[in-house]
């Protein structure tokens, strides 16, 4: 049976399609997990062929021309490409203690001080004195990071051979998916924006899903989720099918890098609340579904539940923090993802963007309309992305070619979608309003309104070229950086030891010593959410919009009660908590109170402060 058994107590999310893609190569070898995205498969290739080069194997590409199947196939090439090197790797890491022995002292130094696996090479080698016994016994107990991969469920555009349309399979997410499950690979692959019944229901074709007769799964599952609900229902859906989710990861709406998928005003804390409290009915339901539907495909079943993983990111950024969250909520690991983008030894990073992130100010972080999939999308001013977008307008050629057709979903106007973000969208809108005698206020505002879409599916891969010294005649050079808020309290470039001590509190890399709490952050950040959403909406107020507005605000309100009983309890303990935590807290409530008078809202009537203690925060 599978145990859950983590060497690190962190992960590396996936970021972007370029910084994370070759992120395994580089910490994988030391026991670190992380994630990259599939959205790019032209990136894979081209980083397939870097790989290669540099390594001196034989490289053979992957095109339309000679495969039938190349968008699945290059995944899959580059994939088996990346678990060769790690494996090697790691190989090299194990072996150097028969030699010098200081990469196997790099792996257990990144350790955290409490690791298991540490203390028992301490033992071990303290009580064998022959060399050998010891190399035998890290032969035995470290193992390297998964390397893990991330399909956005959205992302799923129909594709074309010439001008017949390909079947369902060869749609881009299933295509991934199909491409990761074709691989050498025993990791996880993370299913990221929501639920895809068809894509979900793909997955059942692949054996490497399923569990073996030792209950071992060599592909799993993972949900990327923001609240108990959707954990349960597309948990739910996929047990009905036989197949087990392995790890549930919680992300704040707001409070993360790249796309903001915000929630009703549901916070991260009381969210992670519901799933300590329901750990055990989520697994037990969802074992006596997989058990039943197993059954039904007569496949083996296992005696008990499978493990599950019930990890959390989004917002991160200091070693109390990520102490708090493992030991109150029963984490099994937390993502650090944007402080990362400060570690050249982990991430691809182009000079420019590093500086814009090492100088990114609060004010310099915001929420934008630029992502064609219309999902708020986190965005550092300045990035060279927007820079290259604005040259274009102010040539008259607003518009992306469109290099890679990745984000291919907007229908208004041709059979087959194009992308807003597209140089051919953007004239056909553009024309239209030339049409229409909009007043020069009113264009105005609607051209940038089309205009403000911009490539990001090139944008968000192109560092990983520049870094690497790979051509970008057809991407250009614009780089779309989306961090987390986080950013802005961490100003340096660092090393990749000097990040993991940071996240384990032997040093600390806080550049800025002003730093709210991670539950207060993402808590202003759903205020000021709210309050965008309320001053762009235009009178008279719909009973669907003060119905959403009402459950947002009530929301966030339990959420402040749930978070002022949590921090009275534990104000005394922890050095997570700021001395003015509850002043904030209270300052914050005064804010979602003046929303009342804004579109006639009615006033919040919260529940006492001692009940709110007594039913929201289990001790």
């Amino acid at each position: 049976m599978q145990q859950v058994n983590n060497q690190h107590t962190f992960h590396i999310p996936v970021m972007g399609t370029g910084f994370t893609i070759d992120t395994p190569v580089k910490v994988a070898h030391l026991g670190i997990s992380s994630v990259i995205s599939l959205v790019d498969d032209i990136l894979a290739e081209r980083m397939r062929e870097f790989y290669c080069r540099k390594l001196e194997i034989p490289y053979v590409a992957i095109t339309d021309k000679n495969s039938d199947d190349p968008r699945a196939q290059r995944i899959t090439a580059y994939l088996d490409l990346v678990d060769k090197m790690v494996r090697e790797k790691f190989a090299l890491m194990k072996q150097s203690f028969r030699e010098t022995g200081e990469e196997v002292q790099k792996y257990l130094d990144m350790l955290p001080e409490f690791s298991a696996i540490k203390e028992q090479f301490r033992q071990f080698a303290a009580s064998h004195n022959i060399r050998e016994d010891i190399a035998a016994w890290i032969d035995a107990h470290l193992r390297p990071g998964s390397i893990d991969v991330n399909i956005m469920t959205k992302l799923d555009k129909d594709n074309y051979r010439g001008r017949q349309k390909l079947p369902n399979e060869f749609n881009d997410a299933h295509a991934a998916l199909r491409g990761y499950a074709q691989s050498s690979l025993s990791s996880a692959i993370v299913f990221s924006a929501g639920i895809n019944p068809r894509l979900y229901g793909y997955i059942e074709t692949f054996d490497d899903f399923y569990p073996d007769a030792d209950g071992e799964i060599k592909k799993k599952i993972i949900l990327k989720v923001s609240d108990y609900r959707s954990a349960i229902i597309q948990g739910r859906f996929l047990a009905k099918k036989g197949l087990w989710v392995s790890e549930y990861r919680i992300e704040s709406g707001l409070n993360c890098g790249g796309h903001a998928f915000a929630t009703d005003g549901n916070l991260l804390g009381p969210v992670l609340e519901e799933f300590r409290t329901h750990r055990q009915d989520l697994i037990q339901t969802t074992h006596k579904i997989v058990v039943e539907a197993l059954k039904n495909k007569n496949r083996p079943v296992p005696s008990s539940p499978l493990p599950i993983k019930i990890t959390a990111q989004g917002g991160v950024g200091t070693a109390e923090e990520h102490q708090f969250l493992l030991d109150h909520y029963g984490l099994d690991s937390v993502g650090w993802g944007t402080p990362f983008l400060l570690v050249p030894e982990a991430t691809n990073v182009d000079a420019p963007s590093m500086q814009l992130l090492c100088d990114a100010k609060e004010k310099d972080l915001y929420l934008s309309k630029t992502s064609p999939l219309g999902v708020p999308f986190n965005t550092l001013r300045g990035n060279t992305k927007d820079v290259e977008k604005q040259k274009f307008i102010d040539r008259g050629r607003p518009g992306s070619s469109c290099p890679r057709k990745l984000v291919q979903l907007n229908t208004e106007f041709t059979e087959r979608a194009i992308c807003s973000a597209s140089r051919q969208y953007q004239n056909i809108r553009i024309k239209m309003l030339d049409q229409s005698g909009a007043d020069p206020q009113q264009r105005q505002q609607e051209f940038d309104s089309i205009t403000d879409k911009s490539c990001i599916c090139v944008g968000l891969g192109t560092s990983a070229l520049l870094v690497n010294d790979l051509d970008t005649k057809v991407e250009g050079t614009g780089v779309s950086i989306c961090p987390g808020p986080g950013i802005a309290y961490f100003d340096k470039v660092v090393s990749l030891k000097e990040m993991v001590d940071h996240i384990y509190g032997r040093t600390n890399s806080v550049g800025r010593a002003k730093r709210p709490s991670i539950f207060v952050k993402e808590l202003q950040l759903y205020v000021d959410y709210l309050k965008s959403k309320t001053a762009e909406t235009q009178s008279p107020i719909t009973d669907k919009q003060m119905k959403y507005f009402r459950e947002f605000q009530h929301n966030l309100n339990e959420g402040i009660e749930y978070y002022k009983g949590l921090f009275s309890e534990y104000a005394a303990k922890l050095a997570v908590l700021p001395k003015d935590v509850l002043r904030e807290l209270e300052q914050m409530r005064d804010e979602l109170q003046g929303l009342s008078i804004i579109g006639g809202l009615p006033a919040y009537h919260s529940p006492s402060f001692a009940t709110a203690t007594s039913t929201s925060v289990s001790a």
